[in-house]
């Protein structure tokens, strides 16, 4: 006999689809303001969301109103990043970046705890099939919701139809932590390239210019950190790892990861209407400069739980949303554009320019803009002049990004003031909506 499906309620103050990070922080975050809410998923519980080891600024948790990672969960704390210009020998170090190591399967067990103890009921292996106004009608049944959330990551449910992810704006990422076999050989490594045990190593640049090999050692283990454009005609961020991993002989055997396609770009343009919202990947709220959307979704649940708890509803969280963060996201993705297209040599130019430096770096690791002094700005200058060709489209992101930051702060209330608006956004931003 087969077994009975899961049983669902028949109304809600909220469904949200999706269990992973962002949808479980807003789960929780609603129930705890008094929302009835019911947080569905279409794979186990268990399994949502992101099952790997990812950088998360330590200001996001504090941001969205959840505690900071402790005990296995928080795998690293603000070590020295090493970002390397390929394979070397440039690089530029960064400490006091604020970026905590922490381990996302714990972090989205912690947040659907939180959730369910708040009240908020959490039911897994449930496929939504459609949502017309307040009805979301699934595998498990038919259940009327005030406000329905898409937290369900780039497929999404097309809620607002917001244009698809292209592919070349889609990071193809991998992360694994794997044993350490030979410790002798590890250390090897790290002496080798100059890094501490529990310090990142960034290979940037090694599949085009927006790509990364990350490498951290810690004790017995090893974390590996991968991304590409694979749409660009370099190999994915799977392959990527997987062949770091064969020419390691003191690599051992895979402990845990993932991988998965994460979505890059400005924020969508609307990302709320009536009673339906995005969040998350589904938003593209990703900060693009490194393609990392964890803390972006939490504090972007925490905004849109408020607003549902005091009745403003979901378009001035996207007011609000927007208005706070839209520009930051936008202007570093403008960035994200242009690093892209960067040629192995032309990206060593500008780390032997000083033209990308420690500070202007660990901002961006940060998903903060940098605040350079005099000195900084007028030795960014000055370095302008030594990186030759690469100097107009350098200057013309810097402009773009500039630009955006005041756009986004002026984020229109009403339909129509927004289509004008992202008409402007558009063409200085230049990508796809």
């Amino acid at each position: 006999m087969p077994k009975p499906g899961p049983s669902l309620p028949s109304r809600v103050d909220l469904v949200v689809v999706g269990a992973g990070t962002a949808g479980a922080a807003l789960a929780g975050r609603a129930a705890a303001g008094g929302l009835t809410v019911l947080c569905l998923d279409r794979g186990a519980l268990d399994g949502a969301g992101a099952r790997w080891v990812n950088g998360v600024a330590e200001e996001a948790f504090v941001d969205a109103g959840v505690p900071l990672p402790s005990g296995d969960e928080l795998r690293g704390t603000d070590a020295g990043f090493h970002m390397v210009a390929g394979w070397g020998p440039e690089r530029m170090v960064m400490r006091g970046h604020g970026v905590l190591e922490v381990d996302m399967r714990r972090l989205v067990a912690r947040l659907q705890d939180r959730g369910q103890e708040a009240g908020a009921t959490f039911v897994g292996d449930v496929e939504v099939r459609s949502v017309e106004g307040t009805e979301v009608r699934t595998s498990a049944g038919v259940v009327r919701a005030q406000t329905v959330v898409d937290a369900s990551g780039l497929a999404g449910l097309h809620l607002l139809d917001s244009p698809p992810t292209p592919p070349g704006d889609i990071c193809a990422a991998a992360q694994a932590v794997f044993a350490v076999d030979d410790p002798a050989g590890a250390a090897a490594f790290l002496d080798e390239h100059e890094v501490a045990e529990g310090e990142t190593l960034c290979f940037t640049g090694v599949a085009g210019g927006y790509s990364i090999l990350n490498v951290s050692v810690h004790s017995d283990e090893v974390s590996l950190l991968t991304g590409s454009i694979p749409a660009d005609g370099h190999p994915s961020g799977r392959a990527l790892l997987e062949r770091f991993v064969a020419e390691q002989s003191w690599i051992g055997t895979r402990r845990f990861g993932g991988h998965r396609a994460i979505p890059l770009g400005r924020p969508h343009d609307v990302i709320a209407a009536g009673n339906h919202a995005l969040l998350g990947d589904a938003a593209r709220q990703v900060f693009s400069a490194h393609g990392s959307g964890i803390g972006a979704g939490m504090v972007a649940a925490g905004i849109l739980a408020d607003a549902l708890i005091d009745g403003t509803g979901p378009e001035a969280y996207a007011v609000t949303w927007m208005r706070r963060y839209g520009g930051l996201f936008a202007a570093y993705d403008s960035f994200r554009r242009f690093s892209q297209g960067l040629g192995l040599e032309e990206l060593r130019r500008l780390f032997r320019a000083g033209v990308l430096d420690p500070e202007t770096a660990a901002a961006g690791l940060g998903q903060r803009l940098p605040t350079p002094d005099v000195a900084s700005a007028l030795g960014t200058l000055r370095g302008l002049a030594r990186v030759g060709a690469v100097a107009a489209p350098l200057t013309a992101a810097g402009a773009r990004m500039a630009a955006l930051m005041p756009l986004y702060a002026a984020y229109p209330r009403s339909a129509v003031g927004r289509r004008r608006w992202a008409r402007a956004v558009g063409v200085i931003h230049g990508g796809p909506p």
